[in-house]
């Protein structure tokens, strides 16, 4: 056994004159929590679906769990579990009937008590799937996904229309699936998800990986300290030396250096010397979204030259 659960090399996807994914190269390690973090229309659904065996690639080669996951084999279908978007179980059975159904079609399941215990719907067990929430109902296609006792798990776009709480436990039941030994796969346009879940991300944009490795060291590469203020007025016009490396918004202000001992020393020296405050003054690394915008901004960049 490798230490890869999915190993993708050069893998592409056209439809007609448009390309979907490009050339992408990536590697999920068994046990992790791994991302493919952006936008809509980036090519995250259309890699999943190749990797589970859904979608036929036109270049490249991929291995999921030892197996070509386009052969479709019957003991490849046995170790993945899916979490689509939108699920359709019947609404009027219960939780642990519903779970149950699903665990007869295995093999080897998980044994029914420990599945709503990961997803948190134990005491919903005799609960009618129609009366759930939306998080419940959630939870609840995460725990047929689990029912085989699958080794690993594609979640797509899991947490789309959830309230901050719901999001929260969401987080936690895939934190208690890393703890369980199993590789999760996460789709995700929420920055935020993604550096709280995520051991590695693959940065997506325009069907191409922009990006690729832990949090920190994406946002290594992206070397540089990000101040941030408000103008009182957005009519002020700051020093070429200062509007040159500023992104400016209104009456808000980002700056990115890397040196910002000598910039925060002439910025405030500005500032009093003009009579402006610099309100929300804040001095920081640059956050994952802050670098996420930065890359996608410099491959549009490059683009529009070529």
């Amino acid at each position: 056994m490798t230490d890869f659960a999915i190993r993708v090399k050069g893998l592409s996807k056209s439809y007609g004159q448009q390309t979907v994914v490009n050339d992408i190269t990536f590697d999920v390690r068994r046990g992790e929590v791994f991302a493919l973090l952006g936008p809509n229309g980036a090519g995250k659904t259309t890699t999943v679906e190749i990797l589970e065996g859904h979608r036929k690639r036109d270049k490249g080669n991929v291995e999921v769990l030892g197996y070509d996951p386009i052969n479709a084999e019957k003991q490849f279908r046995e170790q993945i579990g899916i979490v689509l978007q939108g699920t359709g179980v019947e609404p009027q059975l219960k939780v642990g009937e519903t779970v149950e159904m699903f665990r007869g079609y295995y093999p080897d399941p998980f044994p029914l008590e420990e599945v709503l215990d990961v997803v948190g719907l134990t005491s919903e067990r005799n609960k009618l799937v129609r009366q759930l929430s939306g998080g419940q109902q959630r939870r609840l296609d995460v725990g047929v996904a689990l029912a085989g006792n699958p080794q690993l798990l594609f979640l797509d776009e899991p947490t789309t229309g959830f309230d901050p709480s719901a999001r929260r436990d969401a987080w936690d039941m895939i934190s208690n699936l890393r703890l369980m030994g199993r590789t999760v796969v996460l789709t995700t346009h929420y920055m935020d998800e993604a550096e709280h879940l995520a051991d590695h991300i693959a940065l997506m944009s325009k069907g191409s990986i922009l990006s690729y490795g832990t949090v920190a060291e994406i946002i290594a590469r992206q070397s540089g300290t990000v101040l941030g203020f408000k103008l009182e007025d957005a009519k002020t016009v700051l020093p070429k030396n200062f509007s040159d490396a500023a992104t400016i918004k209104g009456n808000k202000v980002t700056m990115r250096t890397n040196a910002p001992i000598p910039l925060l020393y002439n910025l405030t020296s500005w500032a009093l010397d003009n009579d402006q405050n610099l309100d929300d003054l804040r001095v920081e690394k640059p956050t994952l979204e802050d670098v996420y915008l930065d890359i996608v901004r410099s491959s549009t960049e490059k683009d529009a030259k070529l």
